[in-house]
């Protein structure tokens, strides 16, 4: 049985390689600023694309693109902005969610492109 870091594991591994099938070229995996993290960096089609990747097993109780809060958006939009100003990247960026269910009968991938924007604070 996987642990729940074992099984997030293998679901931001699922979604590495389902973005690697789709052109993205991928520039950074778990990048961190401060103590937040976002999954994956990547470009496609000249935007620097920041992807949370949520992992669950079903899907009864919520959706797991529900578990990336208001909270959590705010916390990826500001690891972006550290990675856009440190880079110095003038392309546009982009949210995206990569929900998946995965168990021993499926597993779904769900790409949510364009899944928040950053908002005024």
């Amino acid at each position: 049985m996987d642990t729940t870091v074992d099984f997030g594991q293998k679901g931001e591994k699922l979604a590495l390689d389902y973005l690697i099938e789709k052109k993205y070229l991928i520039l950074e995996t778990n990048y961190r600023s401060g103590k937040n993290e976002v999954d994956i960096i990547a470009k496609n089609s000249g935007e620097i694309v920041f992807v949370e990747v949520k992992t669950r097993s079903t899907d009864i109780f919520c959706e797991p693109e529900s578990a990336v809060t208001k909270e959590k958006q705010r916390a990826i939009i500001k690891v972006a902005n550290s990675y856009i100003l440190k880079n110095n990247i003038n392309e546009e960026a982009r949210f995206d969610i990569i929900a998946i269910i995965r168990n021993e009968s499926e597993t779904k991938i769900n790409h949510i492109i364009n899944a928040f924007t950053p908002m005024p604070y």
